[in-house]
């Protein structure tokens, strides 16, 4: 049985399949198909955006720790979510095309940094308990 600090490597199609379904029900969650209060469409999808980032990070780094592509996940997270306080042209940009919004954002918002530590929080989870089995 591994100890702790044992990783064993995230199995790569996996992580992909898993990443592509996240982003599927991202896009179907902001899509507005769904019947969401305006708060879990807005704070739901950008909890989504965030386990997307953690499962990519995943795929990428597959001997990293859990809490190690957490932190990368969060830093990218919260990184993207202030890069919105810069407004360069260059960056403008490519936000003004739908991939780099949905990537990139448009618009600084606190409580987006919440509703990212919660989707980490819920990959985190979630990896835990399957690397317990």
């Amino acid at each position: 049985m591994p100890t702790p600090t044992a990783y064993t490597a995230r199995p790569r199609v996996t992580y992909a399949l898993l990443l592509g379904s996240v982003l599927g029900a991202g896009l179907l969650w902001r899509s507005g198909w769904l019947p969401l209060s305006p708060f879990w469409f807005k704070y739901g999808g950008d909890s989504l955006w965030a386990l997307a980032v953690f499962l990519g990070f995943g795929t990428i780094w597959r001997m990293a720790s859990t809490t190690r592509v957490a932190c990368l996940a969060l830093a990218f997270s919260f990184a993207v979510e202030f890069s919105q306080l810069c407004h360069a042209p260059w960056l403008e940009a490519i936000r003004g095309n739908m991939l780099g919004r949905l990537v990139l954002g448009s618009t600084f918002n606190a409580p987006d940094l919440l509703a990212y530590v919660a989707g980490i929080g819920a990959a985190m989870a979630g990896e835990f308990m399957w690397r317990r089995k």
